[in-house]
């Protein structure tokens, strides 16, 4: 954090996990997903391809965690500073492969609120950090996003 600017922001959020609403994994969303992204590789499209690769059925695309996370629940940090608010970044790591019946909860937390002052001026950034279980309590993904403040 820049330590010469004061950030206003509801501090009773960082660090705080939520939880969000489970989502059940179907054949279908994962096929809707692949044709909508225009994805191709069998593993996520045909069974047969799936199982000889040693998977028990099709296996979603990696990106189709994004379809999940987005059922996660954040609070807001009410985050004074500046008019514009926009998307800077997202890191997604996958751990584990997600299948049709998987059942995926998403608990999210604010991990970080700094500045930094750059030629523009200064800027807010806020980072989440959403981890994504299935029904067994395995991590099957942890997505870090940033949004800036200007």
């Amino acid at each position: 954090m820049n330590e010469n600017v004061s950030i206003d922001f509801d501090r009773t959020v960082l660090g705080r996990a939520v939880e969000g609403e489970s989502v059940v994994v179907t054949r279908e969303k994962i096929l809707a997903f692949a044709r909508a992204v225009g994805e191709t590789n069998p593993l996520y499209t045909d069974d047969d391809a799936a199982r000889r690769a040693g998977y028990p059925s099709l296996i979603a695309p990696p990106t189709f965690i994004n379809f999940i996370r987005r059922n996660a629940a954040r609070p807001d940090p009410k985050i004074k500073h500046g008019t514009l608010t926009f998307f800077a970044n997202q890191t997604l790591e996958c751990r584990l492969p997600v299948k049709p019946g998987d059942a995926i909860r998403s608990v999210t937390s604010l991990e970080d609120v700094y500045a930094k002052t750059g030629r523009s001026g200064t800027m807010v950034f806020e980072v989440w950090k959403t981890e994504m279980f299935n029904q067994h309590g395995q991590v099957v993904a942890v997505s870090r996003e940033s949004t800036v403040h200007r």
